[in-house]
């Protein structure tokens, strides 16, 4: 089952390529405090997306060394 997950657009530099920031809220072990972890990932972008647009991606086979993941659709 492929991992789908929504994060936001920060670059779109590349030719048919966004680097999507996903945020997740992991409670710490010791302390059980929220914290945000970011990860960025870059994605295979079809659909022309810009900056700071939500969006949906989709882990797919990989496209090239980095890219391991589809923009699927905007969602703002």
């Amino acid at each position: 089952m492929p991992q789908i997950k929504t994060g936001i657009v920060v670059s779109g530099k590349m030719q048919k390529t966004v680097v999507v920031k996903v945020s997740t809220k992991v409670k710490h072990r010791l302390y059980k405090k929220l914290i945000t972890k970011t990860k960025k990932f870059k994605a295979h972008d079809e659909i022309g997306v810009k900056i700071g647009q939500k969006v949906k991606i989709i882990e797919t086979r990989p496209i090239s060394k980095d890219i391991h993941f589809k923009v699927v659709e905007v969602l703002t």
